[in-house]
């Protein structure tokens, strides 16, 4: 496996291909003298799917929801306690879909939001144990330290993060993309795996 691509972190799939469920996920970000912190918490190691690892807030997206957006809203609420003024707080960042090959699947909506005035975040102890506001370098370092988990779409989100300068940067950079679904694809070879993103070598053999 490639030293900077954790594993897929769930079991491979070896029937038919599941169906992804759609979801969202809030990246949440504040303003530091060392630049931009964004919310992490993390997963309960109890929970069948990621469990211990350290995520941005998010589930899948319910019936009475209304869409990704209201799925996002309510999973920070439960998860972190924070409440956001509405859907026009949440801009999109990007759209990834779980690899065919895994079982359990996504079809997840990232957004970027600017935390509240005196936002005090608590986890809610049932499907996040702890959270943390760090840089996005500072939870790269931590991950490639092994002192915390992370998933590869985390990991690659935490990468385009570190290079922003403030929240409104991050907020000007959403605004001026184009969401496009990004589908990684899982390559077993021997014993291992290997995630690969799109355009890169291997990923349409």
């Amino acid at each position: 496996m490639r030293v900077d691509r954790p594993p897929p972190g769930e079991d491979l799939n070896t029937g038919d291909e599941t169906a992804p469920r759609q979801a969202a996920s809030v990246i949440v970000l504040r303003d530091s003298d060392d630049g931009p912190e964004v919310l992490l918490v993390q997963r309960n190691p109890e929970s069948r799917f990621m469990g211990d690892a350290w995520v941005f807030p998010g589930g899948s997206v319910h019936d009475d929801d209304g869409g990704p957006e209201g799925a996002g809203l309510r999973e920070l609420a439960e998860e972190a306690a924070l409440t956001l003024d509405g859907p026009d707080t949440l801009v999109p960042f990007s759209r990834w879909i779980t690899p065919s090959e895994v079982k359990i699947r996504f079809d997840t909506w990232f957004y970027v939001a600017a935390a509240p005035d005196g936002a005090a975040p608590k986890v809610d102890g049932e499907e996040c144990v702890d959270l943390r506001w760090m840089r996005p370098a500072d939870a790269l370092a931590a991950g490639e330290r092994e002192e915390m988990l992370l998933v590869f779409p985390t990991i690659k989100h935490l990468e385009q993060l570190a290079e922003l300068t403030s929240v409104e940067h991050a907020y000007e950079v959403a605004r001026a993309r184009e969401v496009t679904p990004i589908q990684p694809r899982v390559i077993v070879k021997g014993d291992h795996a290997e995630v690969l993103l799109p355009g890169e070598p291997g990923y349409d053999s």
